[in-house]
């Protein structure tokens, strides 16, 4: 095992493989070591749609060895610390390990412990989450004949934050096909205070909530879990009011303890972990020390290169971007990554490329429909020019149901993660 690369890359998810990809057919000759623990490497994007029944989890899922690109060293180690003034990675088992370049894309971890019952409801059949166990997911949808399907979402940052509503969506579709909505109460609960931040897509998705008669239920901020009680309790965090807190002639059952605190008994509940970045990062020079983006990925947002450490950049889930934490984030960073390094390498300066905070969400809403969100910095729309000279992405479509079931995936396998676009 070498203990010096010139460029080191911590994570072998999305944006670990696509940028040493990049960098690899760009130059044959870099010198490139990849840190990565695990052996298996998924396409989380499509878990929404094992969640519902209508995708195999074990066509999400590749060998790790089969995804490093060929010339690159795959160090199947834990990363553990950073030494950025000595240019150092501290491993678990392979002792150290130097850089003339860093890139630090390790994803997000799960804080199972952030919300109080969580870790203990996550062992009951009633409490589900794609994140997590998409088959379990589909096992308690198919399986629930009457009651309350909760779907919710903690208040830390996520990675896909569509995620919770899209299985909401494709739950209540479910239900209507197997005619069991009139006894399924469906309420998607959301720390924040509207649908979607870009209004085009906030639209058309308040439209889909009133078709399925979906309990919206926004500032609704998850505190703790009562998996004996079945119930979880929500922080309202919309200070003086609690007009909606107990309306539609209160069919869901909620109760009201003190001026902004909700109970809401569940039959299913379904909720994405709260999440953070791993300690390691959390716990280092990198991450930023102080404010909301505490404990993420210290970068520059346009150019992905760390504020402090020049020859360090950060990208995907890690890095504390105003945008979405997606796969479709990656594919805008990587490039830009790719070409900075490219050029530090020749001139000691940055390339001209730019990340503007393009994200994507494929927004899943029934069984052959989906609306495509795209989207960049400050929550402007940001759709395909090409695309959308077929088709208005910001309503629901077949296509873009065919794009999420069969294209986007092999569009991953074959370009993406071979760093082909």
């Amino acid at each position: 095992m070498k203990s010096h690369y010139e460029v080191l890359i911590i994570g072998g998810g999305t944006a670990g493989i696509m940028t040493a990809a990049q960098l690899r057919n760009a130059d044959s000759k870099i010198d490139i070591g990849i840190i990565e623990p695990s052996e298996d490497h998924y396409y989380q994007a499509a878990w929404t749609l094992v969640g519902a029944g209508t995708y195999d989890y074990n066509e999400t899922r590749r060998n790790e060895k089969d995804l490093i690109p060929a010339g690159t060293d795959w160090i199947k180690d834990f990363a553990e610390g950073f030494d950025p003034e000595n240019n150092s990675v501290e491993t678990r088992n392979s002792g150290k390990i130097t850089y003339d370049y860093l890139i630090v894309a390790p994803g997000i971890q799960y804080d199972l412990d952030g919300i109080k019952g969580l870790r203990e409801a996550l062992n009951t059949d009633a409490v589900v989450s794609n994140y997590l166990d998409p088959n379990k997911t589909w096992k308690a949808i198919k399986g629930l004949k009457k009651g309350n399907a909760v779907f919710t979402q903690p208040t830390t940052p996520i990675k896909c934050g569509g995620a919770p509503q899209k299985i909401a969506y494709l739950a209540a579709d479910h239900f209507r096909k197997t005619g069991k909505s009139n006894d399924v109460n469906v309420i998607f609960a959301s720390p924040g205070g509207v649908i979607f931040g870009v209004k085009d897509f906030a639209v058309t998705l308040m439209k889909v909530i009133d078709n399925y008669g979906i309990h919206f239920k926004p500032h609704y901020a998850p505190e703790s879990i009562d998996s004996v009680n079945k119930t979880i309790t929500y922080h309202y965090t919309q200070a003086g009011e609690n007009g909606c807190v107990i309306n539609e002639n209160n069919a869901i059952g909620e109760s009201i303890k003190g001026e902004s605190h909700i109970t809401m008994p569940y039959d299913i509940l379904h909720l994405a972990p709260p999440q953070k970045a791993p300690d390691f990062v959390r716990n280092s020079p990198l991450a930023h020390q102080e404010g909301p983006s505490k404990g993420w990925m210290n970068v520059d947002i346009n150019t992905l290169q760390h504020k402090t450490y020049e020859n360090v950049f950060g990208l995907g889930d890690v890095a504390a971007l105003p945008t979405a934490k997606t796969g479709a984030a990656v594919r805008k960073q990587a490039p830009v990554v790719t070409e900075n390094i490219l050029a530090m390498r020749k001139s000691n300066a940055l390339g001209k490329s730019r990340y503007e905070g393009y994200s994507s969400c494929p927004l899943v809403t029934g069984y052959g429909k989906m609306v495509l969100a795209e989207f960049k910095y400050d929550n402007v729309r940001d759709s395909d020019p090409l695309l959308s000279k077929f088709v208005d992405t910001s309503k629901e479509n077949y296509s873009m149901w065919l794009l999420k079931k069969y294209g986007l995936p092999y569009l991953y396998w074959n370009r993406m993660v071979k760093g082909k676009m």
